[in-house]
């Protein structure tokens, strides 16, 4: 059985090289699409804006989840929402090192009504944050829900908190 790099003995517990390990190179940050900021921070915790599946080319998927999109190509937009918010964190602190905990993930699904797998969806990103901050820093409080919409019809939008070191 294959070890993820979060897992395996032989994988520095360094971001980056865990992220290199994953064969992923940290794109720019998508810019904001309204009047907000991408992140604030206040005091040891880093608050980061919904971030969307927006490829580094500036593909942006979208659809519906349950209708037009399945679960398996959901999972993988949850996943570059990830990179994305690790953008963010990145451009944010200068340094992955300093995230201290991964503390809160809010998973947003745009589903249709009767869609019940949200939680599969945002494990996309979850799966992601531990496989790169490791079982110490990754796990986090999480909630995954369906919305009606999101802009620009994208499939998922996720925000984070992450706590960080002094």
């Amino acid at each position: 059985m294959n070890q993820s790099p979060a897992t395996a003995g032989t994988i520095s517990t360094l971001p980056y090289e865990r992220l290199a390990a994953l064969g992923i190179t940290l794109p720019a940050s998508p810019p904001p699409i309204a009047n907000f900021v991408t992140h604030v921070q206040e005091g040891n915790m880093l608050y980061l804006s919904g971030q969307g599946p927006r490829e580094a080319d500036g593909f942006m998927h979208v659809g519906k989840v349950g209708a037009e999109v399945d679960v398996e190509a959901a999972y993988r937009h949850a996943r570059v929402t990830g990179i994305n918010l690790l953008s963010v964190m990145h451009e944010a602190l200068g340094d992955l090192s300093r995230v201290k905990r991964v503390v809160k993930l809010l998973g947003m699904v745009n589903a249709v009504p009767d869609f019940l797998d949200h939680p599969a969806v945002i494990n996309g990103c979850s799966d992601l944050l531990i496989d790169v901050f490791g079982e110490e820093v990754g796990p986090h409080a999480r909630s995954a829900v369906g919305f009606g919409s999101l802009p620009g019809n994208i499939t998922v939008e996720i925000e984070a908190i992450v706590a960080l070191r002094d």
